[in-house]
């Protein structure tokens, strides 16, 4: 081996040391990007007819290791749709008042309906009282105020909910074509043999962000391309080449939906055009019910099932409420107009009550006058005692069963259900309902805190070979920096045994 190859090992030392920079610069300033993965620079031995002929530059790695990527990816969306759930529900819960409370103090609805019980007990000893009377309205008042703003709270986070399942939308969108965009340059690259890490890690990256918002399995095939499924299975295009021959970047393509203001009548799917929710559609088709995942699997869930199931839990109590009310000849609590929904109609809540929660009011004309809530007492016949006694309890003047809460059928597609008894006295069906919404929040809450324990304890494991160490990279730098030096002083030393050698030949 000559001097001459010597210096063209040096030389290809240098370069491998420049790719080496090239590398750990590249982790050091991603260390903080979310989805970025350790890059690995490759190099090879050089030899030639037997010969070391010094190193060349391969190709560009990902440290990753795809099982824990998967389940990393898929507990991405578990946070992401636990954190959404726990969020929109965390905001009714705070507004049900305190179970911890002393009873009268807590602000649950069946400590209201139990203010309202005591202040009746109250009115039995001092009809005639306008304080008691104006006791009683102030407790009623207090119970239909607590009833309107928990529905509407609910209401809110559907609208939340809707707004959130557009904006996903959207984003899924753009990160759908975002990742065929790298896969069309990926594939092209290596179609010549040229490096491609730097893109597949953006890839990467968008994977992660549409990860956090929907569901998905994905696969790279051999060529470079990826594919992105939905968790049961259907594909989702990620090549927009609409607008010509290139991959475009796009956040109305390929799902499509449309903002709506969402009523307590309107439902996906809808029994007809006008209460319908915009579906989420593919190239036409509705895949609404495939969407599942992440924060808008999760949205969708809230906008369509367990916020319309705690409206239709409120529009329930009400109507038991006001109903059993009225049964006992006080037709204290009504809508607006002063009216109770019909109960002949059978087929939602009932249907007349479908946001009753919402409307339910103390009747204006016992409120313009209270001595109505004693009107035509007798000491035989005590509307307030019967509302006490039967309003209030399990059974009718007769000795018959009240008649149940609707619990079944509920909702605008009449196929929910509350999940409790309705055959339980008043105050029982407000703590049952609270309990229900309660225990549907903690649940989100539990699986959210094991979510993330598990999420953090994959990224731990991913962490050893995946993300970046800014501590291991310096160590790396100055690894390449002694080598730098080596390759460096190698090549002046060639380049000092040149000079003596031409000085030689030339004296």
């Amino acid at each position: 081996m000559g001097l001459t190859d010597s210096l063209s090992i040096a030389v290809s030392g240098l370069q491998a040391v420049q790719y080496g920079m090239s590398t750990a610069s590249q982790n050091v300033a991603n260390a903080s990007t979310a989805g970025y993965i350790k890059e690995v620079a490759n190099v090879q031995s050089v030899v030639n007819d037997g010969t070391g002929g010094g190193v060349r530059r391969a190709t560009t790695s990902l440290a990753t290791n795809a099982h824990i990527q998967t389940a990393l990816y898929s507990q991405n969306s578990d946070v992401s749709q636990y954190t959404t759930t726990s969020n929109a529900l965390s905001v009714v819960t705070a507004l049900q008042g305190s179970t911890s409370a002393d009873s009268g103090s807590s602000g649950t609805l069946s400590d209201q309906l139990g203010n309202l019980q005591s202040a009746l007990i109250s009115l039995t000893s001092s009809a005639s009282s306008s304080t008691t009377q104006s006791t009683v309205l102030s407790a009623a008042n207090s119970f239909t105020q607590s009833l309107n703003t928990l529905a509407d709270t609910v209401q809110e986070q559907r609208q939340n909910a809707q707004d959130g399942v557009v904006s996903s939308v959207s984003d899924i969108n753009t990160n759908l074509t975002t990742i065929g965009s790298l896969s069309t340059k990926i594939m092209a690259l290596k179609g010549q043999g040229l490096d491609t890490a730097d893109i597949e890690n953006q890839r990467f990256t968008a994977l992660s962000s549409l990860s956090s918002e929907l569901g998905v399995s994905w696969k790279v095939s051999s060529n470079g391309d990826m594919s992105i499924t939905t968790q049961d299975g259907v594909t989702l295009p990620t090549h927009n080449t609409s607008s010509g021959s290139a991959d475009t970047i796009s956040s109305t393509w390929p799902l499509t939906t449309a903002s709506a203001q969402i009523s307590t009548s309107m439902s996906y799917p809808g029994n007809s055009d006008a209460n319908a929710i915009p579906a989420i559609t593919l190239n036409g088709k509705d895949i609404t019910g495939h969407l599942t995942g992440g924060s808008l699997g999760a949205d969708i869930t809230l906008r369509d099932t367990t916020l319309p199931t705690m409206q239709a839990q409120f529009d329930s109590l009400a109507y038991t409420v006001a109903s059993r009310f009225d049964a006992q000849g006080m037709s204290l609590f009504t809508t607006s107009s002063g009216n109770i929904p019909d109960a002949s109609q059978t087929s939602i809540v009932p249907q007349g009550s479908a946001g009753f929660a919402q409307n339910i009011q103390v009747s204006q004309s016992y409120q313009d006058d209270p001595s109505l809530l004693v009107s035509g007492e007798t000491a035989s016949s005590s509307v307030v005692q019967n509302i006490l006694s039967y309003a209030f309890g399990t059974t009718q003047s007769d000795g018959t069963g009240q008649v149940a809460a609707p619990t079944n059928n509920l909702g605008v597609t009449g196929k929910l259900s509350t999940g409790y008894s309705g055959s339980q006295n008043l105050v029982a069906l407000a703590t049952s309902l609270t309990a229900n919404q309660a225990a549907t929040a903690n649940n989100a809450s539990s699986s959210l805190s094991l979510a993330q324990t598990t999420q953090t304890n994959l990224s731990s494991s991913l962490a050893g070979t995946s993300t970046v160490s800014v501590d291991t990279e310096m160590a790396n730098i100055v690894t390449l920096q002694n080598a730098y030096s080596a390759n460096a002083k190698v090549i002046s030393s060639v380049q000092s045994m040149f000079t003596a050698l031409l000085n030689a030949v030339g004296s």
